[in-house]
């Protein structure tokens, strides 16, 4: 197999393009240009081709981790779904993660506290940031870390309160109200000193 032409992509930085003399095209990088010496002109033996082949497949499953990853951070979890779903095997998905995690890209500990934050500022408590690591396949060993930098839920659960009862006492108000919060993930101490606040007894 003939090398017919060799040429940067115009699209992808540190990508080449590889124009076999069949007329297919071989999507390769920097280091495999490097790597199997190419050049146009240069003649592959089958066992050469079928390695560059797959050593292209490689390169190109850590690119588009790369790009996810940068678009979109991930767990380890996720990002293996992910790779599954672009036909990787189980060793180059170990190997993949392995390496994200070493140039940084992957890093599970951020990602974690992440979440929390984020849910946190949108007024969720602890019980559905805790379902949301879950479902997102943060390893529970990180969990209590990331949950520390959850400051009081006070302010949050009272403002929620004023917004959804504003002013009003009725017992029937005040249960939906109660509600809404424990499906927003906040547990009944939580709930029930924040209606005290509010005016209303609570009896625990």
């Amino acid at each position: 197999m003939v090398i017919e032409e060799l040429k940067p992509s115009r699209h992808v930085e540190g990508r080449w393009l590889a124009v076999l003399e069949d007329g297919s095209i071989l999507r390769v990088g920097e280091g495999e240009v490097v790597g199997f010496a190419l050049y146009a002109g240069k003649e592959l033996s089958g066992e050469e081709a079928e390695r560059l082949q797959d050593a292209a497949r490689r390169s190109g499953l850590k690119a588009k981790a790369i790009e996810l990853l940068m678009r979109k951070p991930q767990s380890r979890r996720e990002l293996g779904r992910k790779l599954r779903e672009w036909e990787a095997g189980e060793e180059e998905i170990e190997a993949i993660c392995d390496r994200m995690e070493e140039l940084g890209y992957l890093n599970e500990p951020e990602y974690a506290g992440r979440i929390v934050r984020h849910y946190a500022q949108k007024g969720f408590g602890e019980r559905k940031i805790r379902d949301e690591l879950y479902r997102r396949g943060v390893p529970r060993a990180l969990w209590d870390e990331a949950l520390s930098q959850i400051e009081d839920n006070g302010p949050a659960i009272d403002a929620f309160l004023e917004k959804k009862l504003k002013g009003s006492h009725d017992p029937k108000d005040v249960k939906r109200a109660s509600d809404a919060l424990a499906r927003r993930g906040y547990r009944w101490p939580e709930i029930s000193d924040a209606l005290r606040r509010y005016g209303m007894e609570v009896y625990d």
